[in-house]
């Protein structure tokens, strides 16, 4: 996994699903701190993969939180709701492989045929482990469900996927991560925590997972800087990468800002908003100081 990178390519990847908060002020000046550090390049990629959830006010309202912050970036920005053909391509190659599989479950069924079982296993996300009911339909029974209309998500097939990364690498996966103080140490990934995830929902036709790993290859990003609560994720996205013949880029997974409870800021807990707090008279540098910046070291690839 060892790569020498002639230019550092960032990329801060809000979803305009609300408004943004110091956590994404911190996330995305982390990201420009060590683009400049480096002499990288940032990019913006907006996360609209959600079309019923994402709103044009919500994006137009980053673009100027950034520009408050001082941050600028390279253009044009991706929007990944223009990209769904690239995601129905990586999907369609590992279909070709038998890696997915259509899932017709709804979650209140999962949630049925899970109910006596409390101590079912659960993803890195506190959701249940799909515990594989559409995985054993024979082929007539997908493709009759399929020609009558019945909505259908697409699950990765794990076990079949580590098979063949097993047959092709003859070792185990993983990547280099700098965050947390590991500066550099291979980590191993442990995509089976994940279980037979889900990479293209009945609504949408993508998910994060198969979105972000797409994106990252197709924008050459090089280092990824995100949450630790992503930390997780990259092993089933360095999975991903493999089966897909895409580039291993770095990772440093940054601490999370915490309400005065504990829990991790965030839109869904009313988190107060940047426009808010700039409204109330914060400055672009005292939100700054408050994390150390610009004066804070990062470890990164040199």
């Amino acid at each position: 996994m060892t790569r020498s990178f002639l230019s550092h390519v960032f990329r801060f990847a809000p979803s305009p699903n609300g408004y943004l908060h110091l956590g994404h002020a911190y996330s995305a000046l982390v990201n420009h701190e060590m683009a400049q550090a480096v002499g990288g390049s940032l990019l913006l990629r907006i996360e609209d993969i959600d079309i019923a959830r994402c709103r044009p006010e919500f994006e137009q309202a980053i673009y100027e939180d950034l520009h408050w912050l001082g941050l600028s970036w390279e253009e044009p920005v991706r929007r990944q709701s223009e990209h769904f053909d690239a995601y129905a391509e990586a999907l369609a190659r590992l279909a070709q492989q038998d890696l997915v599989y259509p899932c017709f479950c709804s979650r209140g069924e999962v949630a049925n045929i899970l109910a006596e079982q409390p101590d079912w296993p659960r993803d890195p996300d506190s959701s249940p482990l799909y515990p594989g009911t559409c995985k054993h339909l024979s082929t007539s029974e997908r493709l009759s469900r399929l020609a009558a209309g019945q909505p259908a998500a697409l699950r990765l097939d794990m076990k079949a996927a580590l098979a063949q990364v097993s047959a092709r690498m003859g070792q185990k996966i993983g990547w280099r991560e700098y965050g947390g103080g590991m500066q550099g140490r291979e980590v191993t990934a442990d995509p089976v925590l994940w279980g037979d995830a889900v990479l293209s929902r009945k609504d949408i036709p993508a998910s994060y997972h198969i979105a972000v790993v797409v994106d990252d290859a197709l924008q050459g990003v090089t280092d990824v800087v995100r949450g630790e609560d992503l930390f997780n994720a990259t092993s089933l996205h360095r999975l991903l990468q493999i089966l897909l013949d895409l580039p291993a880029p770095c990772y440093h997974h940054h601490e999370l800002l915490r309400d005065a409870g504990g829990r991790k800021l965030s839109k869904s807990l009313r988190a107060k908003s940047l426009r808010t707090l700039r409204h109330e008279g914060l400055t672009p540098d005292e939100v700054k100081a408050q994390f150390g910046l610009p004066q804070r070291n990062f470890a990164f690839v040199p």
